[in-house]
This record gives C-alpha cells, structure tokens and sequence, in this order.
C-alpha cells in the first residue's frame, strides 16, 4: 500500500525532528566523546597492531548506534501507536459516507434557504 505524498512528508518530518532530539541526548554524546577518545587512542602514536584498543572502540561504536537504533525504534513505535489510536478514535469517512453528508447537508441547507 502506498501512503500518499502528504503523509510521508509527515513521517519523514517527524524522523528528522526525532533523530535532531537524539544528536543532541546527553547520554548519547557522552558515548560519542568516549568512542572519540578510544578511536583517537588508538591513532595517536599507539601500534595499530594493538588490537584490544581497536576492540574497545569498535565495542563503543556499536553500543552508541545500538543506543541510537533504539531510540529511533522505540520512538516509531510510540508514533505508531498514536497514530493508529487517533485514526481509531476519529476515523475518516469512506468515500460513500463523504458523498452521502455532503448531499445531507445540501439538502438541509436548500431547505432552510427558501
């Protein structure tokens, strides 16, 4: 099924609004200057053959994405959620029922006009 355009726009909006929230998450950026550290350690003059060094930022690196991919997930699901009890609560009317209140409300509006 395809959403339509105005739709995806909206999704799409609400991502990058969700994902800003998480560049800027306190946590999140402490795990960034610490995977900075540990990548820049292992850089800086130290023996590129010193694997636990690489092994540790590699660990941190995961562990920040992994932190980020969920809250991206858990935020989307959350969204979801919202989105799926509002189009419940308040459903938009089929095609027919649209067609048929439009004729309704002419008709009351042509015979309170006369």
């Amino acid at each position: 099924m395809e959403f339509p355009l105005w739709f995806q726009n909206a999704i799409q909006r609400r991502l990058d609004h969700v994902s800003a929230r998480i560049e800027r998450d306190p946590e999140l950026h402490r795990c960034r200057d610490e995977e900075n550290t540990a990548f820049h350690a292992m850089f800086s003059g130290v023996d590129m053959t010193q694997l636990p060094a690489f092994m540790e930022w590699e660990d941190k690196v995961h562990f920040t994405r992994a932190l980020e991919n969920e809250r991206l997930y858990l935020q989307g699901m959350r969204d979801g959620v919202r989105l799926a009890f509002a189009l419940l609560s308040d459903p938009l009317p089929s095609g027919d029922e649209f067609l048929a209140r439009n004729e309704r409300d002419r008709a009351n509006i042509g015979s309170t006009g006369s």
